[in-house]
């Protein structure tokens, strides 16, 4: 029988924290490089300490060289004699205390007081998921980011180590996305192959996993090649791996019989159950990569750019807000230079000591961090800072809605990998604990810019935007007639490079009576949406 359960004993090890740092939140991790510096420091001081150590008994080993050669010839001068006296009295004691003293107590107590602030495992196994994540939403080939060729990162050039390829293919592994495994086993061979040494992991384990990922992916031909490779390493002998020996002999036999046989059964690849979602995931991650969305021409004719002054509004009258349209149906406009860049500062300087994941309670002493929702974020209120006041009444001029029964202002920082996958922001029973009624309208504002990746997408209605720091986007959630509109499903998409921060706010109904007047014709039922498919270039 096929033997290779060989892996169970490596999968057991699987993470129970669901996502704590998989978002890899930009606060967060500025934070680790500033610890990292402090304790970088206390090793320098360590390393000095113990040269100093070093240096002492040096210092008395060259002393004493002399004397060794001719005693008699040393002695034979008082001074000599003298000295010789006060090295075995006071000197080598006092060598004797040197060397039984530990200099490594001041760096170890600093790391000991620091080990708290250190990423975990299941840290490093987040930050691993999502560079996977990034590669599989925009496309990127396992030898560009191993090169840490990415966008926007010309001056910020970081490769991956066969170690760090093999721990990519591990987080594959442990999520049973085979097609990953076999492509980051492959890359830490061939990185391998090119002269690179390695550290903590050997070829025969690298080997292994790669034939493994390439049996689970069907590919029978493929997984006997490289168990061939796996077997013709001569490190087999000179390791107490007589068992796993055993069991490559076992597989190579199997994968042999199998593509013998004339009438063999194709070995159904292991799909993962994260691509087993309730959207269209082909949609979201096309538009993610910014691929275009081609509009029919009466859609296309709807869209314009424009000044907004909100039919005079007196507060936009002298200074109106430039307006562009993203979508017609549903329609979501972008105005631009809606908060300074003081603004969106003074913004991020309050959040940063407050943000923090989004969490829900699995047992009494576990905190699992949502998988969907991968930022960390808090809420302001919106009479309570002045530089928030002044942007949730800007939000009043320009939508012309009541501000007065909007949620706070949540602002939301999603590091690299951060990601709200698609959801719809009304609910079926309407927030009763505001007793505000349901989310009418969402404004979300831009508090930086992304050099690459996290884009706001509408996967049902096909539009994008990009990050712009400054700007806001607005949309309706609910038709005029108070239903909720399914094609205002959006999404954050991961950002590549960078750090992404926004400022959400969400309207409610109460208040909006006689600003947004209830229609009991839906804008789907006026026919604004009759030729809404759109067609993707890419």
């Amino acid at each position: 029988m096929f033997s290779l359960t060989v892996r169970s004993d490596m999968a057991c090890g699987k993470c129970v924290v669901m996502c704590v740092c998989v978002c890899v939140p930009s606060g967060h991790m500025t934070q680790l490089v500033y610890t990292e510096k402090e304790l970088l420091a206390s090793l320098d001081d360590y390393i000095q300490a113990e040269q100093n150590k070093l240096d002492s008994v040096k210092r008395l080993a060259n002393m004493s060289a002399f004397a060794i050669q001719d005693p008699e010839t040393f002695l034979s001068h008082p001074v000599n004699a003298f000295k010789l006296l006060k090295r075995m009295n006071r000197e080598w004691r006092a060598l004797e205390m040197l060397v039984r003293s530990n200099v490594s107590d001041g760096f170890v107590s600093n790391l000991t007081s620091r080990s708290e602030d250190l990423p975990n495992e299941g840290d490093q196994t987040g930050g691993a998921e999502a560079l996977l994540r990034l590669q599989d939403t925009y496309q990127l080939d396992s030898d560009t980011m191993a090169k840490g060729k990415l966008p926007g990162t010309s001056l910020l050039l970081s490769s991956l180590t066969v170690d760090d390829c093999f721990d990519l293919g591990m987080a594959a592994y442990q999520e049973e996305d085979f097609y990953y495994v076999e492509m980051w086993m492959a890359q830490a061979l061939q990185q391998m192959q090119q002269g690179e040494t390695l550290s903590s992991v050997d070829p025969i384990t690298i080997l292994d996993y790669h034939s493994y990922a390439l049996y689970r992916q069907g590919d029978l031909e493929a997984a006997l090649v490289s168990t061939k490779q796996l077997l013709a390493i001569g490190e087999w002998n000179q390791r107490n791996v007589c068992s796993c020996q055993s069991l490559t002999l076992v597989n190579l036999a199997y994968f042999e019989y199998e593509l013998a046989k004339p009438d063999r059964v194709e070995i159904i690849p292991v799909i993962p159950n994260k691509y087993l979602t309730a959207y269209n995931a082909t949609v979201y991650k096309q538009l993610c990569r910014g691929e275009s969305v081609a509009l029919t021409p009466r859609r296309r004719s709807r869209l314009f750019c424009r000044y907004h002054d909100n039919h005079g509004h007196p507060n936009l009258l002298i200074a109106p807000f430039k307006e562009e349209d993203l979508c017609d149906a549903p329609r979501v406009v972008r105005y631009y230079d809606v908060a300074s860049h003081k603004d969106a500062e003074v913004i991020k300087k309050l959040a940063k000591p407050k943000v923090s994941p989004l969490c829900f309670s699995v047992r009494k002493t576990v905190a699992a961090c949502s998988r969907e929702r991968v930022n960390l974020h808090c809420w302001l209120e919106n009479n309570g800072y002045k530089v928030v006041k002044k942007l949730i009444n800007r939000v009043g001029y320009i939508t012309g809605l009541e501000m007065s029964t909007a949620e706070w202002m949540q602002v939301a920082n999603y590091g690299v990998g951060g990601l709200y996958e698609p959801h719809i922001d009304f609910q079926g029973n309407p927030y009763e604990y505001l007793g505000t009624g349901n989310r009418i309208a969402t404004w979300l504002l831009y508090l930086s810019h992304v050099e690459a990746g996290g884009a706001t997408v509408f996967p049902r209605a096909g539009a994008f935007a990009k990050p712009v720091k400054g700007s806001a986007i607005f949309w309706y959630n609910l038709h005029p007639d108070g239903e909720g509109d399914h094609q205002t499903q959006h999404a954050a998409c991961p950002v590549l490079v960078g750090s992404k921060w926004v400022a959400n706010t969400w309207l409610h109904e109460r208040g909006q009576e006689f600003k947004r007047r209830c229609d009991l014709q839906s804008s789907a039922e006026q026919g604004l949406t009759s030729d809404s498919q759109y067609r993707h270039d890419g």
